[in-house]
């Protein structure tokens, strides 16, 4: 069969890459990180065209803030206050024979090109050159999304009948922090095993870590910085507060650690405060991203420890303990990770074989994704694979390998045919 799979691959790789660049020159970016909405109805207008005319059922799914303040209550999963007007969820669905089902998800949304003059060609734009087919999305995740649709296409081209069902979810807001995916599994999407085909560079990834993004807001007292022992400087008793928080992670660092994936980490990505320099600042806050492990922590456990390593310190100092600072959570995601041992991985191994002609490398990820959205909410056993370098995601000249493209294709008809049959 792969033989067959393999010359009806070179036969149509044209047809394939075509559609890839059809969907990379479709401008779907979030706006405001999904806050501000999205536009996504463009391309997912186009894949429901395109999943029609292939045969598949297709329904509809619009996003409300209802399922995702349902998720954030039941889950701890979903990022309030986003604008959902004309921006839906699409779901194709592939009837096939008894076995097994299978989905595969992928995200239709980009993040913004940015400043277009860094670009060498424009962002929607697709251009094939030395090998590479640059633009906005191509990684990011349209080249994942496109080569799951088009391994159906390449069954279907090779007259190879479907051994089970095949569904495909193209969602929206994932770069505003996964609410289409939240949204898709709160509403019953789910199948027998799941892949999210973000990109992996030819590795198999089968555990990601959680996130927590905290936002500290410190007040003092402004006075002329001639008598600044009269105020209360609100950036130096903000050090002080990030101060208890290195010291947190440096114990998280030596406590936690996992086979696949790096020890737990706290980052100062923001900081802001102070009017001038000669006036001592009233106000300061910073914003933090805590990464952390899969089963060894959990959302209540890093928050309870973030807070209280926050307010022992507040404890010690005469201003602090009286003024203590406020602290929110802003986004936050659960971690990921898939048993080894389950047999989807070794299905999935076992095509990646296969169709490559060698062993895959098992390895977690640092960054989130909407993988643990289908393992922890849907409770579908999940693996991410998808062509393409995560070091490609959310850059200028962003690319995909074409080859790596319709490698996916052919590693994904692979595993449905392997999968569904098991």
């Amino acid at each position: 069969m792969i033989e067959l799979l393999k010359r009806t691959l070179e036969k149509n790789k044209e047809k394939y890459i075509s559609r890839l660049l059809d969907i990379v020159a479709i401008d779907t970016h979030d706006i405001g990180h999904g806050i501000d909405g999205g536009l996504e109805k463009e391309g997912q207008d186009y894949l429901i065209d395109m999943f029609k005319k292939m045969g598949a059922s297709v329904s509809v799914d619009q996003v409300t803030e209802e399922v995702i303040q349902k998720a954030i209550k039941e889950f701890k999963e979903g990022n309030p206050g986003h604008n959902y007007e004309d921006r839906y969820n699409v779901y194709a669905k592939f009837k096939g024979g008894e076995g097994k089902s299978i989905m595969f998800n992928g995200h239709i949304d980009t993040m913004p090109s940015g400043d277009i003059a860094l670009w060498s060609t424009p962002p929607h734009s697709p251009t094939i050159k030395d090998g590479k087919l640059f633009g906005l999305g191509a990684a990011d995740m349209k080249g994942g999304l496109m080569a799951s649709i088009m391994a159906v296409e390449l069954l279907k081209d090779a007259s190879i009948d479907l051994p089970g069902d095949v569904i495909i979810t193209s969602v929206i807001d994932e770069e505003g922090g996964g609410n289409g995916s939240i949204a898709a599994a709160m509403n019953g999407q789910k199948a027998d095993a799941v892949v999210v085909c973000e990109p992996t560079d030819y590795e198999l990834i089968a555990a990601h870590m959680g996130f927590v993004f905290f936002k500290v807001e410190v007040e003092g007292v402004a006075v002329h910085s001639g008598s600044k022992w009269l105020g209360v400087n609100a950036i130096e008793k903000a050090q002080k507060i990030m101060g208890a928080i290195n010291e947190l992670e440096h114990k998280w660092l030596m406590k936690y650690k996992h086979a696949l994936l790096p020890s737990p980490t706290s980052n100062f990505g923001v900081i802001e405060g102070g009017t001038a320099g000669s006036t001592v600042p009233s106000f300061c806050s910073f914003s933090t991203c805590v990464h952390y492990l899969p089963e060894k922590m959990d959302h209540e456990m890093v928050v309870k420890e973030y807070t209280e390593a926050i307010y022992r310190t507040c404890e010690g100092d005469e201003w602090l303990k009286d003024h203590k600072p406020k602290i929110s959570i802003y986004q936050a995601g659960g971690p990921f990770e898939m048993e080894l041992d389950h047999p989807f991985v070794d299905s999935f191994k076992d095509s990646f074989k296969v169709a490559m002609g060698r062993e895959v490398d098992v390895v977690g990820s640092p960054a989130g994704c909407d993988s643990r959205i289908w393992k922890n909410i849907a409770g579908c056993p999940t693996l991410q694979y998808g062509p393409g370098r995560q070091s490609e995601c959310h850059a200028v000249n962003e690319y995909i390998e074409i080859d790596q493209y319709l490698d996916a294709i052919l590693i994904y008809s692979k595993l449905i045919m392997d999968w569904c049959n098991r």
